[in-house]
């Protein structure tokens, strides 16, 4: 009898961790999926005047619209399209009409275009404000002798670049050669469901064996 109690009671608690974390993930999944329509809608946004003080916390995706220039002393940023082609990304300081001084990414470029000549002057930037979360401590530091970054490390750009830390990611580049790489939520993993559905798999498979070694653990009756 007390080995069919503790059976129960470890096959119960672990079901009710099992479901409660299934649960949680289902919860989790609706909150991810109201965050991610919270950044489409702010990304699609008719854009205004770049903020005085722009922050990562009231302004990340922000939509924006600047007239400026692009001067010279771009960065190139190693990068992997969906397309699984090699090349880079262009962040090049943009100087808006107002004097201020930003990092603006211009868009990708394929690997044999690095050497490349890129049209620089005055035009009208569309973007999103954009705080990217990347690299890790894996990444490679920057070759600063062939230029190359493997991360748009904003700090470590708008020094080499003397900008403000504020990047805009451009929505379409008018450059022949670069292709624009605007800001979405493709990258944004939503992997919850499929968290549920392994816990509650587990539950399911966890409530199966406790059923067994109880009914395993019965007592015989005598005959």
């Amino acid at each position: 009898m007390r080995r069919l109690i503790f059976l129960s009671l470890v096959g119960g608690l672990g079901l009710a961790a099992l479901v409660s974390l299934g649960v949680w993930q289902i919860q989790r999944l609706a909150w991810k999926g109201e965050l991610l329509q919270t950044i489409e809608t702010r990304i699609a946004a008719a854009p205004v005047a770049l903020p005085d003080a722009p922050s990562e916390a009231t302004d990340r995706y922000r939509a924006v619209r600047e007239n400026g220039e692009i001067e010279p002393g771009e960065l190139h940023v190693f990068w992997v399209t969906k397309a699984a082609e090699t090349g880079y990304r262009i962040v090049a300081p943009f100087v808006t009409e107002d004097g201020r001084r930003v990092l603006l990414d211009r868009g990708f470029i394929p690997s044999a275009a690095k050497a490349e000549d890129r049209p620089i002057g005055g035009v009208t930037v569309t973007g999103n404000l954009l705080w990217p979360d990347e690299g890790d401590w894996t990444t490679p530091e920057p070759d600063t002798a062939a230029n190359i970054l493997y991360a748009r490390d904003i700090a470590y750009m708008s020094d080499k670049l003397g900008t403000e830390p504020v990047l805009i990611v451009a929505r379409d580049s008018a450059a022949a050669g670069i292709t624009a790489q605007p800001v979405t939520t493709a990258g944004i993993q939503n992997n919850h469901l499929q968290y549920a559905i392994t816990w509650f798999s587990l539950a399911l498979i966890w409530a199966a064996m406790t059923t067994y070694f109880l009914w395993r653990s019965r007592p015989k009756s005598e005959g």
